[in-house]
């Protein structure tokens, strides 16, 4: 199982656009091959210092996969890859 973790904060319309890409590249994945957190910079000063210029980030499996604007077809590879 690949874990993605999308990293963004609160009222933040690239994130939202990005969370909704990746619903929509998990859901055509079977039920368990990945498993989807998310994490906000408002709720950790870490992940504020490291990202807060870049948000939304994806990491798979803990590695950057991308930042700012996701792409379906590239997060499907990567996924179908980290499978």
């Amino acid at each position: 199982m690949a874990t993605l973790t999308l990293i963004g904060k609160p009222d933040c319309h690239l994130c939202d656009v990005a969370r909704e890409v990746v619903e929509t590249v998990v859901a055509e994945l079977p039920e368990d091959a990945v498993e989807v957190e998310e994490l906000s910079i408002a709720d950790d000063p870490a992940l504020y210092a490291t990202w807060w210029e870049k948000i939304p980030v994806v990491l798979i499996d803990g590695e950057l996969h991308g930042h700012w604007r996701v792409s379906p077809d590239r997060l499907r590879a990567a996924l179908d890859a980290a499978r």
